[in-house]
């Protein structure tokens, strides 16, 4: 996780946090990010969801964040609860009259993600990552949660490439979701992931050329059969990756 958080800085062109050791309970409702925090670790000092902090915050999975970002604490209805006004010195305190409070409104269901951009022009040429039949479409419902990419059904050991020609951020474990787990930056803040793989056969820092191989398919993180998770982000925003790939006969 420490590299995983650490590759994924490049995402949003701001250094993210590195694995700290173990800090004490926070008791403000506001907190600004410090080196050594994680996102799971706030959540756990502060006792609340990592999802209802995420979306308290605006933060979707896998929930990257930044040193310097300050953070709000969701209240019991999962939002941040607002920052008390400080009274003034020397002026007397008034307690308002208890005045009957109307019953609330049914509050409308948050969007689910941000609305889609069109294609940027000057996004890479992307090609497929690999074989096989899309069985999840951007926005879809995984675990009950909207999918940041496409699932693509494969064989064992067919081959996963590079979508385009980049560098590789991170090659590793996700332990939350994900499993084996390959990003690639391709300049102009765009980044790739593949995940579920099995063997990856590049490793950190390499540069890879368009439609290089860099993994084989197997079945790991959550995955329940052969499946390759493929992403498109820009500053670490996902975008639905079929708007970007040419189309298929």
């Amino acid at each position: 996780m420490r590299r995983l958080l650490a590759a994924m800085a490049l995402l949003a062109a701001t250094p993210l946090v590195a694995q700290g050791t173990a800090r004490a309970p926070i008791v403000a409702w506001t907190y600004t990010v410090q080196s050594g925090d994680t996102f799971a670790q706030i959540a756990q000092r502060w006792g609340v969801d990592m999802a209802a902090l995420g979306e308290a915050n605006g933060i979707p999975s896998p929930y990257v964040i930044r040193i310097g970002q300050v953070l709000k604490r969701p209240g019991p209805n999962g939002v941040p609860r607002p920052t008390p006004m400080p009274t003034p010195s020397g002026a007397p305190v008034v307690t308002p009259k208890a005045v009957p409070r109307p019953a609330p409104s049914p509050r409308p269901a948050p969007p689910l993600r941000p609305p889609l951009t069109p294609r940027e022009s000057d996004a890479p040429k992307l090609r497929w990552p690999t074989e096989g039949a899309v069985v999840t479409r951007f926005g879809e419902r995984v675990s009950g949660i909207p999918s940041n990419g496409i699932d693509l059904a494969a064989l064992y050991g067919t081959k996963v490439r590079a979508a385009a020609a980049g560098t590789v951020l991170y090659a590793g474990k996700e332990p939350e979701r994900f499993g084996q787990l390959i990003l690639i930056d391709h300049g102009g803040d765009f980044v790739t992931a593949y995940a579920y793989l099995g063997t990856m056969t590049v490793k950190e820092g390499d540069k890879v050329t368009a439609f290089e191989r860099i993994a084989l398919v197997g079945k790991s993180g959550e995955a329940k059969r052969p499946t390759v998770h493929f992403e498109l982000r820009r500053n670490n925003v996902p975008r639905d990756p079929e708007l970007y790939l040419p189309s298929r006969l």
